[in-house]
């Protein structure tokens, strides 16, 4: 969440440029041009239809010099124009006015507006081959020419071309220049040559605030955290006030390490400067608290911000996604469309989880909806696929967790590139429903397909078993797994076994596993030999159970109230009336039940005793006729 000028990633151009097809004689303008307007004024207006990227007005110009003769008398003419496409984006046209034939010879303008034309639109290695011919041709560059060329160096070979460059801004005596020494600071801290650009920064007469955010931002940039925050210091100690591009950068730190006390101080220096005005700032703001898992200080920033921008519905919504506020993270996303803002992919891959954990499978259908219609993250197939493997996946786990495998497997089928993670999503999620036959049927077709299965594929096969009551097979994968498959049974392997045997009723086998098996058993492992033994009424080996599960796990509510529900299943209530003593005395509190539901108004969700739904009396009328219902076939509360 950065909004500074930081260095941007350099990208290799390896391609030939394409061959031009515009041919400006043909141009429809050529014959309808009535302009009578001298040289001066044909300069002035092309740089202002540079600056608004007025195309159409830019074409009329030119043809209007191309008809009057200008631009083989006039070299600005030629140099404005130059400048004019490359605003407009038309590099191709910009290079075929500075190939076009006059009496002229090409000066360092021309050079200098083509480079720039090339780097503004991304093609570092043209611009910089240019420069090359322009040495080459024996035209001295001039501070002018620097900044972009230094900007064009895109590879470490490059990176070498820079210091060649830094001398011969020596002999030019260049080297003070601020625009230069900018350059050349940033590009050398993107190679990470931290000595050179400090004696670049400390060497310059002036250092303007661009030039101390582009110290503070390289810093940050590569990683290097305590010196961005050195230079922020002695930025302000030097009196230079902090710009937004500079806080935005500083914000950006705080987010990664997440401190939130400086972060807090910066918010308050954002304030006095009446930066907060900002969407980028806030954004930023939104990022650091959400970093620092500051929840409601990040939504307070964002409900104060008087304009919202995708950027910052997407950070309010991951921010409450990755503090596990999936109910926020779909109000927010459902606050989204009310004000018609439309999702993009980041939207999307921050929603989807939440969908899965609150098995809302109506808006994960329209989201997935959404992404078809609008293209987002498609391959171009046609198939219904998206590229990314991790999108699928994404959408295959919302669907298989919201018990919706026929929809899964549409998903899974049309992927053109599935990983390991792919296969395994299918198989928990057969298993978790209960389709044993089709977790194995999916294993074999995993390794059909070459894909070495992992410890996550035999946790879900194994998880499956034990759904679907599959123990023969369960044990033999048990048995097989490292012989057959190569991957060592862990003690979540034995786990699953165990449950798999306490669900089967075989108990004292699932005791027996716990015992001899070659790891210490984990909470979890106990836990479900005590569920089973609540189920099956055997008190005795659930007191064993719950002895040890409690010494692992002493704060865990689930132990105690397990075992009191076994012995309330048996009628004990003296017992039951002691263990709830114990968690007393424990300080041991069981934490209030979580529901929800969703319906076409959206997800509601209820806590245990939850009375703020505005249908409250309507829902507790209904439940307390469906708990007489039950009452009269014999149901008895469990705490």
């Amino acid at each position: 969440m950065n909004g500074t000028t930081i260095l941007r990633a350099v990208i290799n151009n390896n391609k030939q440029h394409p061959r031009f097809s515009y041919s400006f004689s043909n141009s429809p303008l050529l014959s309808h041009s009535s302009y009578n307007i001298d040289i001066g004024t044909c300069i002035a207006t092309l740089q202002s239809c540079a600056n608004t990227t007025n195309l159409s007005k830019g074409k009329e110009l030119h043809t209007h010099i191309l008809k009057s003769g200008f631009l083989a008398s006039s070299p600005q003419a030629i140099t404005s124009l130059i400048n004019m496409y490359s605003k407009c984006s038309l590099i191709n046209h910009a290079l075929k006015v500075f190939n076009f034939p006059t009496h002229h010879d090409k000066n360092v303008f021309a050079y200098n507006a083509v480079i720039a034309g090339f780097v503004a639109n991304g093609l570092f290695q043209n611009g910089f081959g240019l420069y090359r011919q322009m040495r080459h041709m024996g035209i001295v560059p001039d501070k002018y020419t620097f900044p972009c060329v230094i900007r064009a160096c895109g590879d470490a070979v490059e990176g070498l071309e820079a210091k060649k460059i830094h001398g011969l801004l020596f002999k030019l005596g260049l080297e003070l220049d601020v625009f230069v020494g900018s350059a050349l600071v940033n590009t050398y801290l993107k190679f990470g040559l931290m000595e050179e650009a400090h004696k670049v920064f400390d060497e310059l007469p002036v250092r303007d605030v661009v030039l101390w955010n582009s110290m503070v931002n390289g810093y940050a940039q590569i990683g290097r955290f305590e010196e961005a925050l050195d230079v922020f210091g002695r930025m302000v100690e030097n009196g230079v006030v902090p710009c937004r591009y500079a806080v935005t950068g500083v914000l950006s730190i705080f987010s990664v390490v997440e401190d939130f006390d400086n972060g807090t101080v910066v918010h308050g220096f954002v304030i006095k400067m009446g930066y907060d005005s900002s969407v980028v700032i806030s954004n930023a703001l939104i990022d650091m608290y959400g970093k620092c898992k500051c929840v409601s200080d990040a939504l307070n920033v964002f409900e104060v911000m008087d304009e919202k921008d995708i950027f910052s519905w997407n950070s309010i919504i991951s921010v409450h996604e990755r503090c596990g506020d999936h109910y926020g993270t779909l109000r927010l996303f459902d606050r989204m469309l009310g004000n018609r803002v439309q999702p993009d992919l980041v939207t999307v891959t921050a929603v989807l989880p939440a969908c899965t954990h609150l098995a809302a499978l109506m808006h994960g259908r329209e989201i997935h909806g959404y992404m078809t219609v609008n293209g987002l993250g498609k391959d171009g197939s046609g198939g219904g696929a998206f590229d990314d493997v991790l999108l699928n996946n994404a959408l295959m786990d919302m669907y298989a967790k919201c018990g919706n495998m026929r929809d899964a497997r549409m998903v899974f089928d049309h992927m053109r590139e599935k990983d390991v993670a792919s296969w395994n999503i299918m198989i928990t999620g057969y298993g978790m429903h209960g389709y044993g036959d089709e977790a194995l049927d999916t294993l074999s077709h995993m390794c059909q397909a070459q894909i070495v299965p992992n410890e996550v594929s035999f946790v879900g096969l194994l998880s499956a078993c034990s759904h679907a009551g599959m123990v023969k097979e369960g044990l033999e994968f048990l048995a097989e797994m490292e012989s057959k498959y190569g991957v060592s049974p862990s003690i979540e392997h034995y786990t699953c076994v165990i449950d798999m045997l306490c669900r089967a009723g075989k108990i004292a086998e699932g005791y027996d596993l716990v015992i001899k098996m070659p790891f210490k058993a984990d909470p979890v492992g106990w836990r479900a030999l005590l569920a089973a033994c609540r189920l099956h009424k055997d008190t005795d080996l659930a007191e064993i159970a719950a002895n040890k599960v409690i010494e692992l796990e002493p704060g865990h509510c689930g132990n105690y109230v397990l075992m009191s529900n076994v012995y309330g299943v048996v009628g004990r209530y003296e017992e039951v009336s002691k263990m709830r003593h114990t968690m007393k005395q424990q300080n041991v509190k069981k934490r209030p039940g979580c529901s929800w539901i969703e319906l076409m108004t959206g997800v509601h969700v209820f806590i245990t005793g939850d009375r703020t739904h505005h249908q409250t009396d309507y829902i507790y009328a209904g439940l307390n006729s469906l708990t007489a219902v039950l009452h009269e076939h014999g149901y008895v509360p469990l705490i």
